[in-house]
């Protein structure tokens, strides 16, 4: 038996059962459309596309859908593309939050490397100061033992200058470097860490860029097992006409 032979009524139940199973979803219905004449004006019938309504659109369906003198596939129309804004306001508010993310892991970046940045500076000038105590207090201890008048009267000019007890600002100063040292290592752990979020959140983002395949597909569940006929989205727009 040919299609043609099928009776109407045959065809009818056979998409109402396609429609019910979520077998076939509005882009099937619409690719089915174009298919003949015949098949266009059974594929259209309102009983079908309310059950679309139903099935896609559950939460918007009130008793003036049902009542109203639009066909079906108007509403459905309608309501798809409410939905369709609603998803696209709803990824860029997303996209929003995502780069305000980035911008934040980028500020928090730019901070620890400048705590990084002065630490080191401050570890640099301690062990500048440590060092030249270390001298001056080796030329106190020298001065205790028999040198020439010219190294001695050095040694004794480096102590005389030195306006703070050596040994008290020595222990003092290899403290501030064992902090210095410490914080350093916790400031390189938290940036090793903040890039890490940072690259991920960009990594994110980019994913999250808009491609009409990907983003704006069919809110129906029994759509993605039609992911692979991809090809049927430009002629199911173009069908979207009541």
């Amino acid at each position: 038996m040919s299609a043609n032979e099928i009776p109407d009524e045959l065809w009818r139940k056979i998409l109402e059962i396609g429609v019910k199973s979520s077998t076939l979803s509005y882009k099937d219905l619409c690719c089915i459309s174009i298919s003949s004449r015949r098949l266009c004006r059974l594929s259209s019938d309102d009983s079908l596309w309310l059950l679309l309504l139903f099935i896609d659109f559950p939460k918007h369906i009130d008793s003036s859908s049902s009542c109203s003198q639009s066909p079906a596939k108007f509403i459905y129309r309608t309501r798809f593309e409410r939905e369709k804004e609603r998803k696209v306001a709803a990824h860029r508010r997303a996209l929003l939050r995502k780069e305000s993310e980035i911008s934040e892991w980028g500020r928090r970046i730019r901070e620890l490397e400048t705590r990084l940045s002065e630490e080191a500076e401050r570890f640099q000038a301690t062990s500048v100061e440590f060092s030249n105590l270390q001298k001056i207090r080796q030329a106190s201890v020298a001065l205790n033992v028999w040198q020439p008048e010219v190294v001695r009267g050095r040694q004794r000019q480096m102590v005389e200058q030195s306006a703070v007890p050596v040994e008290g600002r020595l222990r003092a100063l290899e403290m501030e470097m064992k902090l210095c040292k410490q914080q350093i290592m916790g400031v390189n752990r938290a940036l090793r860490e903040v890039k890490r979020r940072f690259d991920m959140a960009k990594k994110e983002l980019e994913s999250m860029k808009y491609h009409p395949l990907r983003d704006y597909k069919s809110i129906r569940s029994g759509d993605q097992a039609s992911n692979g006929k991809r090809k049927k989205l430009k002629t199911s727009i173009i069908c979207f006409s009541p």
